[in-house]
């Protein structure tokens, strides 16, 4: 009955632009406060969701079967409980990202569109944001312009979040990390309402900028404190609501953090194209457009990596080494989910020091538990000192054992920290 309901869905046309406020799951903060910037001066009503709490999981749990990925549980019960708590109703429009490959984030959009009908929200229309064409009757026609922005919005992001997590555990007054990347925020989003800030000239002076203003905060660096990254399934790695606030907690833990940027993901879905041509003898055309983007987006890796010269800084490996460190551990016709990619930035976090690893492996995601939990025993056995903990997030973890597992793998950081300390003394 509900799939006969839904074979005919309500669309987004461009009437409702200026009439309805498109809804945005949260995910990446920084990335999303640049991109809800760009659809806001775009013209677009847009509001990112930053509703959270068990309410969230409740709804998701009404209408998504446990058995599906937890991303898809959570992602949908936000949308439902942000509903349900508003007034505006008949005047939203649903907005989700689609991947269009093997993994289940694909089919979303119909477990969405079912959700919606169970809960009575049946007319409100949903708008997929893929690159893979799986929608082609949607009003949402994001223009050159518009891509260009959210382009400069992720290399933006990736810098200050990068940064931010370089400086934060390390301040000597409290918030000054904060605020810097507050301001940078605002002055970014006032360029792009001023058509500026697009351009690679314009993107290397402002990375430059950022970089020598975060370098210029007053740190405490005289004690060592443990290096922990973070990989993962994407939605759980860099979103609170899925990974309880996992920054906060090992910044609360007197750690430093490193997780890895977007760039990487966008890069390794061009990469899995050519790779796709070269294992599986798939499309040339997919395989030259994806070596066009290649060499479009590396220009602004290189400004990124660039911009720390002459900081305190160690700058981020280039995405061509780090896909090579996968090498002769996890094969790259290997691309579902996360993929050879979740190998690769676990190998590049122990080269750059990181050898402690949180892997945020949401409930029902065998790529990533395969790709992440796999691949640990191999990993180990090349890097010695790697310190790696798998933590499961699913409806029925609870907080309070992710975080004792996790604050048992920096009680063995800290005593290696001790031991070297001892050693050079």
């Amino acid at each position: 009955m509900v799939d006969d309901e839904i074979k005919e869905y309500p669309k987004f046309k461009q009437s409702m632009v200026k009439t309805h406020t498109i809804l945005i799951p949260s995910m990446l903060d920084i990335h999303m406060e640049l991109m809800e910037a760009v659809l806001l001066q775009r013209g677009y009503k847009c509001e990112i969701m930053r509703n959270q709490g068990p309410e969230v999981v409740e709804e998701g749990l009404k209408y998504v079967h446990n058995d599906t990925c937890y991303p898809a549980l959570l992602v949908i019960g936000q949308f439902i409980d942000n509903l349900n708590h508003r007034d505006d109703t008949h005047n939203v429009v649903l907005l989700i990202t689609q991947t269009g490959g093997g993994c289940r984030a694909s089919n979303y959009l119909h477990l969405l569109r079912k959700a919606l009908v169970k809960a009575g929200y049946g007319y409100i229309p949903v708008v997929s944001l893929n690159a893979s064409n799986l929608e082609k009757d949607s009003g949402f026609k994001p223009t050159l312009t518009d891509l260009l922005k959210l382009v400069a919005a992720i290399t933006y992001g990736d810098e200050l979040m990068y940064l931010f997590n370089k400086c934060r555990s390390y301040e000597k007054t409290k918030g000054v990390a904060t605020t810097l990347k507050d301001s940078w925020i605002k002055k970014i989003t006032d360029q792009f309402a001023e058509g500026k800030g697009t351009k690679l000239s314009q993107v290397k002076k402002n990375l430059n900028d950022m970089a020598k203003d975060f370098d210029n905060l007053d740190l405490d660096l005289s004690h060592k404190k443990p290096k922990v990254g973070i990989v993962g399934e994407i939605y759980i790695k860099y979103a609170s609501l899925g990974n309880n606030h996992l920054e906060d907690f090992l910044v609360s833990q007197d750690a430093e953090v490193m997780v890895p940027g977007l760039y990487g993901f966008a890069l390794y879905t061009i990469w899995n194209s050519i790779y796709d041509r070269e294992i599986y003898g798939r499309s040339l055309k997919s395989a030259i457009v994806a070596k066009f983007l290649l060499r479009f987006l590396r220009r602004r890796e290189k400004a990124m990596i660039e911009s720390m010269n002459n900081t305190k800084f160690t700058p981020m490996n280039y995405f061509d080494h780090t896909k090579d460190l996968s090498e002769g551990v996890l094969h790259h016709g290997t691309k579902m989910g996360e993929g050879w990619l979740l190998t690769a930035e676990m190998m590049e976090l122990i080269e750059e020091g990181y050898e402690n690893i949180v892997c945020a492996q949401p409930f029902g995601c065998l790529p990533n538990h395969i790709c992440g939990k796999g691949v640990m025993k191999k990993i180990k056995s090349i890097h010695k000192d790697a310190n790696i903990v798998a933590i499961d997030y699913d409806p029925s973890a609870t907080k309070v054992n992710q975080e004792n597992r996790i604050k048992l793998m920096l009680a063995i950081a800290r005593e290696r920290i001790k031991d070297e300390e001892k050693a050079e003394l």
